[in-house]
């Protein structure tokens, strides 16, 4: 009896649902009667009836027949359900059938405006960051030009605040903690391509090189207080 009724349940086989439909339908407007509505959707339709009525799904659930073709409507009209019309070319008719692309659709845009959110988010935090880092360095309150012209590298350069706080970096080792200084770095950094850190790591210590080789120096960068100073002077580059 057991295996009778096991081999009737692996018959009846599974449908996957995707764990975005469960995690973000109510973010995208969705009541829990219309998630569900949209589950017995998608198993109808991968079982091969593709236009089920709502008689049909009704049978499946709490809802009445009424009920449930006015969860159907709606659901249309929100743009959550669509109605494609398919030819069988053997007997030559044309049949209805319901798809859920405009569900998936939207729960793609959801999970986009998600992640940009998120990168809104952490991109205000490393903002911040750099105001934070800026004053401790230099030591007090930024003036409101400064504070501007923060603004301006950021909004209007399109500096990212790993590559300003770099600059930032360069300019204090470099003994030159200013911002004009710092701005110059960013100048030449964008006019030759600099986009990460890394990319102005590598690209400051080839400078460096090329003006020791061209002062005739071939030792090491000068230390002063045990701290390493580069050689290459961005105001005059």
């Amino acid at each position: 009896m057991n295996g009778t009724l096991f081999e009737r349940w692996m018959a009846e086989g599974s449908v996957s649902i995707p764990n975005m439909l469960l995690k973000s339908y109510k973010s995208i407007g969705l009541t829990d009667n219309e998630c569900m509505l949209f589950i017995q959707l998608h198993v109808f339709i991968e079982s091969g009836n593709y236009f089920p009525t709502p008689g049909e799904l009704s049978e499946r659930m709490t809802a009445s027949n009424d009920d449930m073709a006015s969860m159907l409507r709606s659901l249309i009209g929100r743009g959550l359900l669509g109605m494609d019309q398919y030819e069988d070319k053997e007997k030559g008719v044309y049949f209805e059938a319901y798809t859920l692309q405009p569900l998936w659709n939207r729960l793609i845009e959801s999970l986009k405006e998600e992640e940009q959110i998120k990168k809104e988010v952490y991109r205000e935090k490393q903002e911040q960051n750099v105001f934070v880092l800026f004053e401790k360095e230099f030591g007090r309150p930024l003036s409101p030009m400064e504070l501007e012209t923060l603004k301006i590298w950021m909004d209007e350069d399109h500096q990212s605040p790993e590559l300003i706080l770099s600059a930032l970096k360069e300019s204090v080792l470099s003994g030159k903690l200013n911002f004009r200084y710092i701005d110059r770095i960013l100048f030449e950094w964008k006019k030759n391509g600099i986009r990460s850190p890394d990319d102005a790591k590598r690209y400051g210590e080839k400078f460096r090189v090329r003006q020791l080789q061209k002062s005739g120096q071939h030792d090491q960068p000068r230390k002063d207080n045990g701290l390493k100073r580069p050689a290459y002077n961005w105001l005059e580059s």
